[in-house]
C-alpha cells in the first residue's frame, strides 16, 4: 500500500441527490444510511450540503440532516459541506452548531461556505442578494467569537459559548484566502480543475496565519471518486450526475438524477453532448488499482492531508459498492 494514501483521511460528503422516481424524502433517508454504511467502513467524517430551491437536491437544511445523521451514527464526525454563511446571521448558525455539539460532543464539523442562493429568485427569498457574500471572511470572525465570548452587543450564544467546534472554510474564488488569514482548515476542490485548485492550495500554505483554531495549514481535496470492478462500470457511476449538469447548464434548471442506462439512450444536442462529455472528464475513477495510482499521484501534487469524496449517482448499491471499494484501496 502507498504510504501517502496511507497517511490520508478518507472522508465523504453527500448531496442528498434526488433521483427519477424516488421521493425526496427518500433521497434524505438514504443520506442517513449512507452515513451508517461509510462509518463502518471506516470513512472519518460524513458532511451533509446546503441548497435552496433546487429540483434534484432534497438537502436544504444541513444542521438539521447532520443531527439526524450524528443520532444515527456513533463514532464517525458529522459536519456541514457547507453551511452558506452569508444566508444566515452568525449567532443562529453558531447556536445551532453548540445544539449539534452539545448533543453529540467531539463529532461535529462546521463546514463554511459563502455561496448565496442558487437564482435571484432563491435569494430574494431568503432576504439575500450577492452583495452578502462580499464580507464572508467578517462573517466568519463574528460566528468563530460567539464560541468564544467576544460579542460586543452583551448577548451570549447559548449552548454555543465555551465550546470547540473544528470550523473549516469551502474555498470557492477567493476562499483559500480567507482560509489562510482566518487560520483555518481549508477544503478546495474540485479535482477535475487541477491547476487551479494547486494555485489555490500554494496560495493558503504560503499566506496561512496560525490561529487558536489551527496552529498549522490543513488541506481537505474534493470531488468525485468512482470506483468499481471494471473502468466502464466506474464511468457509468458518474453518468447520471454529468448529465444532470448538463442540463442545468442547458436549461437552467438542476434536475433529480436519471438511471445511467436512461442517458445512454438519449439523443443529444451538441450543446448537451459537449457538457455531458466535459462532466465526465477529469474525475478520479477506475478499478481499485487505477484509482490508488491516480490518488497517490494527486496526493502527492497537493500534498493534501484529506480527502472529501462528493460522488452521487443513482444506482445506490453501485455507490455503497464504490465507498467500499475506496475503503480497501485507503485501509490496505
Amino acid at each position: 500500500m502507498s504510504s501517502v494514501i496511507a497517511a490520508t483521511r478518507f472522508s465523504v460528503l453527500d448531496r442528498s441527490r434526488t433521483r427519477e422516481g424516488h421521493p425526496a424524502a427518500e433521497a434524505l433517508r438514504d443520506t442517513v444510511r449512507l452515513a451508517q454504511e461509510v462509518e463502518a467502513l471506516g470513512y472519518h467524517r460524513f458532511w451533509v450540503s446546503e441548497h435552496h430551491g433546487v429540483p434534484g437536491v432534497a438537502g436544504s437544511a444541513p444542521t438539521v440532516l447532520a443531527a439526524a445523521v450524528a443520532a444515527a451514527t456513533r463514532t464517525i464526525r458529522v459536519g456541514t459541506g457547507g453551511v452558506m454563511l452569508p444566508n444566515h446571521r452568525p449567532l443562529v448558525v453558531a447556536e445551532q452548531f453548540g445544539v449539534l455539539e452539545s448533543l453529540f460532543p467531539g463529532r461535529v464539523d462546521m463546514g463554511l461556505g459563502r455561496s448565496v442562493g442558487f437564482t435571484d429568485g432563491v435569494r430574494k427569498a431568503l432576504g439575500r442578494d450577492k452583495g452578502d457574500a462580499e464580507d464572508f471572511a467578517g462573517q466568519i470572525q463574528e460566528l468563530l467569537g460567539w464560541f468564544r465570548s467576544s460579542s460586543p452587543t452583551g448577548v451570549h450564544a447559548r449552548p454555543a459559548e465555551g465550546l470547540t467546534v473544528p470550523p473549516f472554510v469551502l474555498a470557492m474564488g477567493e476562499g483559500a484566502d480567507i482560509a489562510a488569514r482566518a487560520g483555518l482548515p481549508m477544503v478546495i476542490g474540485d479535482l477535475r480543475t487541477r491547476e487551479k485548485m494547486l494555485r489555490g492550495i500554494d496560495h493558503y500554505r504560503e499566506h496561512f496565519r496560525p490561529s487558536p483554531w489551527a496552529a498549522e495549514p490543513y488541506v481537505v481535496i474534493s470531488g468525485s471518486v468512482a470506483v468499481a470492478a471494471t473502468p466502464e462500470e466506474a464511468r457509468r457511476l458518474l453518468v447520471p450526475e454529468a448529465w444532470s449538469m448538463a442540463y442545468s447548464r442547458t436549461h437552467g434548471t438542476f434536475p433529480a438524477l436519471p438511471p445511467a442506462e436512461r442517458v445512454e439512450a438519449l439523443a443529444m444536442t451538441a450543446k448537451e453532448r459537449g457538457f455531458y462529455e466535459g462532466g465526465l472528464t477529469g474525475h478520479i475513477a477506475g478499478t481499485e488499482e487505477q484509482v490508488a495510482h491516480e490518488l497517490e499521484s494527486v496526493l502527492k501534487e497537493t500534498g493534501a492531508q484529506e480527502v472529501l469524496v462528493t460522488t452521487s449517482t443513482f444506482d445506490r448499491a453501485a455507490l455503497v459498492d464504490s465507498y467500499r471499494r475506496l475503503a480497501r484501496i485507503a485501509n490496505g
